[in-house]
């Protein structure tokens, strides 16, 4: 249950974050927005453990998982520009 639970929060996060980020150049499709969503996740949790927010065990929230999948849209748009 909890792989589905985190790919529902991942497409939700990499919806929101799809909608709330500027620029034309964003992954389409519903599998790349989940992605997004999810790896957002992931780097969210990632930082929040190396800054101390979060213990080992713990997870990003929904909004850090938002604001992970929106620095991975401005790096994708940067790298995309490039191309």
């Amino acid at each position: 249950m909890g792989i589905i639970w985190a790919i529902i929060i991942g497409f939700l996060a990499g919806v929101i974050a799809k909608w709330i980020t500027p620029g034309d150049k964003k992954p389409a499709g519903f599998i790349l927005t989940t992605v997004l969503g999810i790896v957002g996740a992931v780097l969210a949790t990632w930082l929040g453990q190396a800054i101390g927010w979060y213990g080992p065990g713990d997870g990003a929230g929904f909004i850090a998982s938002i604001v992970g999948a929106v620095i991975i849209l401005l790096a994708w748009g940067q790298i995309a520009r490039r191309a």
